[in-house]
Parts: C-alpha cells; sequence; structure tokens
C-alpha cells in the first residue's frame, strides 16, 4: 500500500499540472505532422493541434504552460491568444459551391481551408490560382474567412515561388487601399511656403550616383568649391518624412513592413512606387525636397563646419557605378574634375577609418542576370570599386554625423531616444576557434583589446588576399560578428569604428531612416520627440531586416537551383564552404552556385567524423580530410527547386581529373532584358 502511494507521489511529482495561469509568449512552429512548437528563449513548450486556436505557423502567440515534467523540463501549453499573424495573406486555388467556396493553400506547412463567401470571390473561378487574405478566424470559428486579393493568371511558376517566399516571411505583396489613396493625395510641387523653412541647395552643382537599373533615387551629392581651398560637400537624402506623416495608413504600413526586400527578380518595396520612385526620388532635372547633412572640409578631408537640416535640391546629373569608375580610371568625362576630388575626399576618408580600427573585409556580390521572364542566364561577380567607395564613405560620414548629433542633445537632463545602429564586439565562442583555424595558416591574432582584434582582423585580410585560403577565412571571419542591429542603446560600431552610428541615407527603404528624420526635425524646431516605445520598435525592425535578408538568401538560392538544372551530370571545380555532421557545402568555382555532398555518399569508403574545431570532415580510417577552402571537384546529381537544393557528389581531388566542358550558356548584354534591382548598400 505504502509502495503504491510511493508511486503515485512521484507520478505526479514527475508530470503534475500548474496550479496557476503560467503566461509565455513565442513563435509558433508547427510541424508537417500538425503538432506544434512555441519557440522561447526560456525554452519550447509543446502544443497539440487541439490546443493551438487559431494561430498558424509562425505566429507570435501566448501560451498557457498546462504540463511539466520536473526531471526532463519538458513543457506542454495551450495558446490562448494570438498576439501578431506573421502571414495574413497566401497562395493557393479555390474550390467552388453553389453557395460559397473555398481556398485550398499550397504550403509544406498545415494551414486549414479558408472559407471565401461568393461576394469575396473577387471574380475568382473554379480552379483558378489565387492569393487570399484572412479577414477574420474568430476562437469559435472552425474555419478562417478569406478575402481573394487576386487571381494569379500571369505569373510562371519561378515568379510565383518569389511571391511565396515573401508572404511566407511575413512581408505583404501590396498595399491597402487606404495606403494608396493617400498617396495619390500627394503632391510634388514646391511650395512657397516650404522653401521658406528649407535652405535652397538648388544652384548648387548635385548629381546621384546609383546601379544603372536603379529607380529609387534616395541620395544625391553636391559639391562647391570655397574660398582658402577649402570644399563644401553635400549629402542630400530623400526627405521621405515630408511625404509619409504618422498617424497615416501609409505610415502604419511603412513601418510593418520596416524594410524594402530585394530578390533576383524584383523588389517589394517599403512604400508605393508613387512614392519610392517618383515623389521621393531625387531625380535629374527635378526639384525635390531634401534632409541633408553639409560639410566644409579642407583637401585633407579635415572637417571644419557641419550643417544638419532640410533643403531643397536639384539633381544635375545622373551618374552610374559603371560611369564614374571609368571617371576615376581615364581622369576624363564630364564634370570629371568634381568626381575625381570626391574620390580622393572618399579614399582619404575610408583610410581613417581603417587607421581607427575599422574592419576591412572585402565585399563580394553575386548577381543573376535573367531573362526578361525571370531566368536566369549567367552569374556575374561584382567587386566594390572606388566609384562604390565613394559614395558608401560619404554615406558613412553622414550616418556618424548625424547619429553624434543626437547623441549629444538632452532633454530635461536625459538622452533622447534614438534608433542607434549598433554593432557588438565578436562572439568569444566564435572567435576562439576561428583564431586557432587561422594561427594553421601562419596568421596571428592579438586579442588584448578590441582594437588589437580589429587590427589582426585587418591585417589577416591583407596578408590573405589572392591566396588560397583568402575566401574561407574572410567567410569564417565575418560569421564571427555579431549582428548589427536597431537600438537605442548606443554602445557604438564596433565594425566601423564608430562610437556613434545610425541609417540616415536610405528613408525610401527602411523605417529607421525615416524615424531618424522625424526625430533630428523635432530637435531642430526645438520640442525633441520622446518617443517611450522606440526600444520596442527597434527590436521590430531588427526583426524585419532579419526576415528580409532570408528571404533574399532563400530567393537567392531557388535562381541557383533554377539555374543549376541545366547542369545535372556535369562536373566542375568547386571549393567546399561549410562542414557539418550531415556532409559538407561546396560552392562552383564558375557559378558561385552552393550544393550539398552528402555524408552518406562520402561514407561510401570510409566513415568520416566531424572536427568542429579544424572545420573539417575526417576519414577515421584513411585520414582523408575535407576542410573548409579545400578544392575539390564535384558531380551535380539532382536539383529540387520545391526545397531549393542541389545535390553534389564527389568526384576526385580538383586537378586531378579535367572537367567536362560546360553547357553554360554565353550571356551577351544586349540579350539580358533585366538584371538584379537596385542591390541595398550600407548593410552595416
Amino acid at each position: 500500500m505504502g509502495q503504491k502511494n510511493t508511486k503515485k507521489n512521484t507520478k505526479k511529482k514527475h508530470s503534475s499540472q500548474a496550479n496557476h495561469a503560467s503566461l509565455s509568449t513565442g513563435t509558433l512552429d508547427i510541424a508537417k505532422s500538425g503538432i506544434g512548437y512555441v519557440v522561447m528563449e526560456s525554452g519550447d513548450v509543446l502544443v497539440r493541434q487541439h490546443d493551438q486556436l487559431n494561430a498558424l505557423h509562425g505566429d507570435t502567440v501566448r501560451v498557457k504552460i498546462i504540463k511539466e515534467n520536473i526531471i526532463s523540463g519538458r513543457k506542454e501549453g495551450r495558446i490562448t491568444e494570438v498576439v501578431h499573424r506573421k502571414q495574413t495573406s497566401f497562395i493557393g486555388t479555390i474550390q467552388m459551391s453553389k453557395h460559397f467556396a473555398f481556398f485550398i493553400p499550397k504550403y509544406e506547412k498545415p494551414i486549414p481551408h479558408f472559407y471565401v463567401p461568393l461576394e469575396n470571390l473577387n471574380g475568382a473561378k473554379d480552379g483558378e490560382l489565387v492569393m487570399v487574405e484572412l479577414v477574420q478566424w474568430g476562437s469559435d470559428e472552425k474555419k478562417p474567412v478569406g478575402r481573394v486579393l487576386e487571381v494569379i493568371t500571369n505569373e510562371n511558376v519561378h515568379g510565383l515561388a518569389m511571391k511565396r517566399l515573401i508572404l511566407e516571411s511575413g512581408f505583404a505583396l501590396q498595399f491597402s487601399d487606404d495606403a494608396m489613396e493617400e498617396a495619390a493625395r500627394l503632391s510634388d510641387a514646391i511650395t512657397a511656403e516650404e522653401l521658406r523653412k528649407r535652405k535652397d541647395c538648388r544652384k548648387l552643382l548635385t548629381f546621384t550616383i546609383d546601379p544603372h537599373d536603379a529607380k529609387d533615387f534616395d541620395d544625391a551629392i553636391s559639391i562647391q568649391f570655397l574660398k582658402n581651398n577649402q570644399i563644401e560637400i553635400g549629402v542630400h537624402i530623400a526627405d521621405v518624412s515630408h511625404f509619409v506623416t504618422p498617424n497615416t495608413a501609409l505610415d502604419a504600413e511603412a513601418y510593418e513592413r520596416s524594410t524594402s526586400v530585394y530578390l533576383p527578380d524584383r523588389v517589394n518595396p517599403m512604400l508605393p512606387e508613387e512614392i519610392s520612385n517618383v515623389l521621393c526620388s531625387l531625380r535629374p532635372n527635378e526639384d525635390k525636397y531634401t534632409f541633408s547633412a553639409i560639410f566644409t572640409m579642407n583637401a585633407h578631408a579635415e572637417i571644419m563646419n557641419t550643417w544638419i537640416g532640410k533643403t531643397v535640391t536639384h539633381s544635375d546629373h545622373r551618374f552610374t557605378y559603371e560611369d564614374v569608375q571609368e571617371i576615376i580610371e581615364t581622369e576624363k568625362g564630364e564634370y570629371a574634375d568634381e568626381i575625381l576630388l570626391l574620390n580622393n575626399l572618399a579614399q582619404t576618408l575610408r583610410s581613417k577609418r581603417f587607421e581607427s580600427g575599422a574592419i576591412n573585409f572585402s565585399s563580394r556580390e553575386v548577381r543573376f542576370q535573367l531573362d526578361a521572364d525571370g531566368n536566369p542566364l549567367g552569374v556575374v561577380v561584382k567587386e566594390s570599386k572606388q566609384s562604390h567607395q565613394l559614395i558608401e564613405e560619404f554615406m558613412l560620414l553622414a550616418n556618424k554625423t548625424v547619429a553624434k548629433f543626437v547623441f549629444e542633445k538632452l532633454h530635461q537632463g536625459k538622452p533622447i531616444p534614438f534608433p542607434y545602429r549598433v554593432h557588438d564586439l565578436p562572439d568569444e565562442k566564435k572567435l576562439d576557434p576561428f583564431i586557432a583555424f587561422a594561427r594553421k595558416y601562419g596568421y596571428i591574432f592579438h586579442t588584448d583589446t578590441p582594437e588589437k582584434i580589429a587590427a589582426s582582423f585587418n591585417k589577416l585580410v591583407l596578408d590573405a588576399k589572392g591566396k588560397p585560403e583568402q575566401q574561407v577565412l574572410e567567410q569564417l571571419g565575418i560569421r564571427t560578428m555579431a549582428k548589427a542591429v536597431y537600438t537605442t542603446q548606443n554602445i557604438g560600431h564596433y565594425g566601423l569604428a564608430f562610437e556613434h552610428y545610425c541609417h540616415f541615407t536610405s528613408p525610401i527603404r527602411r523605417y529607421p531612416d525615416v524615424q531618424v528624420h522625424r526625430i533630428i526635425q523635432s530637435i531642430l524646431e526645438g520640442n525633441p520627440l520622446i518617443d517611450k516605445k522606440l526600444e520596442e520598435k527597434c527590436k521590430h525592425t531588427s526583426e524585419r531586416e532579419r526576415a528580409a535578408m532570408e528571404t533574399e538568401r532563400a530567393a537567392n538560392k531557388y535562381k541557383q537551383v533554377q539555374y543549376m538544372q541545366q547542369f545535372v551530370g556535369d562536373e566542375f571545380e568547386a571549393v567546399i564552404t561549410g562542414v557539418s555532421q550531415h556532409g559538407f557545402w561546396a560552392e562552383t568555382v564558375a557559378h558561385k552556385c552552393e550544393g550539398m555532398i552528402s555524408l552518406v555518399t562520402l561514407n561510401k569508403n570510409d566513415e568520416f567524423l566531424l572536427i568542429e574545431s579544424d572545420f573539417a570532415l575526417v576519414g577515421k580510417h584513411s585520414g582523408k580530410t575535407y576542410r573548409m577552402g579545400d578544392k575539390v571537384t564535384v558531380q551535380v546529381v539532382q536539383t529540387n527547386l520545391d526545397k531549393r537544393q542541389i545535390d553534389f557528389e564527389l568526384v576526385q581531388e580538383a586537378g586531378a581529373i579535367q572537367a567536362r566542358p560546360t553547357r553554360e550558356k554565353t550571356v551577351k548584354k544586349e540579350k539580358v532584358a533585366r538584371n538584379t534591382p537596385k542591390p541595398k548598400r550600407n548593410k552595416l
């Protein structure tokens, strides 16, 4: 009898019902089986299907703990509230009945069918592919109610995949009717009343420098020669805050998105095109409202004076990066003297940054050349040249100057809440194994201070340039770095070696820049904007930025798979870019497309073990090693667009055989109908 009671008590102790409400907030992750987990920092909570309320995969939810195993710590819960829906629009097909219709979503994750009233069909017919918006789903309703937003008729399967990636990341594909109506009412007229509030810079020589396919010109540079061999340089930024004002539908949607999303074949903008490409875009030969940072400096890029405020500007010329690079290299062309002077100043600013401890990882941009239907024809690798650095350095200068301006201002003795862009010190857990790995190639790190770590990184980048290990060391070095985020806590920007930094220069595509403009203007007007919820907003914009980056990576991977379909069976030289317990990844040298060689295929001849500290897989019996940075020859054996996956098989060491000729298409510029949209700048 006593033993039975003991067993009962033990059972109760190990798996007891919670006697009080234990509510936590997290993100719901639903498996294909339907079982869900609410993911939180404190640990995941299992939620069975019947306890998921009306939540969908990716939603932010509130969960009540109903069971907890004291020994294992495993928790089980019930969702009590959907705090925020990650996704409200979905792609699928319409299934008609006599008096109503159903929407059948097409997703890997389980999503219930939607009930669509006939009046919500928007012209959709039985079997048609549509995009549907979730408009209602009460906790007591079995099915969500949907409304057809769009019948998808002209989109090919690959374009549809791009749209689905955007939606799955929680970004809307369309703007609300209210937002579009507000955008349509905006005027680009330069009024006398507004002119009186601004510095008139229209007579200054001003131009933009952007990619050849850019449509939203959000920054311009002006230059004026002064007495005493001084130069006035103006950094002029589109004044989005003049048009997008608080408590409007436009502002609410811009904040919800927080960023434009740049995919290989399209841009999903933060603002309607009427604003981003027309009203705010600093197009040539048009007067525009701008927010400016104007610097007086000497030939050594030493700043003598700074002015910050709202302006009116007039762009005299639109340059592409290629135009400017040609002027820099040939010292000839329109406004050549001004371009060459700006370039010299930019290079001086750049040198000073690195002398101050900024880290100089080389940047490589891989872009697809696309035909008129968005199909990849080829791959182009673009490296940062002096024309890019010219713009980058002046944008960094403006961002740094604005952040310092706000930091030094106080309101009632307290700092003014401000969305700084910060970058923490390298992660020690990632830094230590990287240092050990770099030492194997002969590179020594000094870790006494953050400044010495930065100096060691820069010496490594310089010494490794052109050597076989350059790519792997730079890739691993970047992975040791913390992620830059938005926050009101100004800890500085380690990678740039700036004490104060923010994003001021791209308000057309980044919401934090709009916030920065509003706060600066409020300070200039003598009535600082004190937003007590700004830190919460910073977290949201940082999360949306991460979501956009993940979407862009997924879209690029999709295009890689789409492109490599034509090469199944072919062999290529590749470089190992990552290792795991499941195998290793390799990137083809010719196309910069990454695939995986699974451990299953490697283990046919040996048993390979992961040596994490060496970033390598090592054969247990043969001692054969596959390490990051090693060259190999691979064969493309399979591609899977749905999983965005390329499967390689190892042929043998690169150079040991002659790779078979590829069927890669030769791409001529005149045949390319469109390229990647304007790339994002100043990711830091």
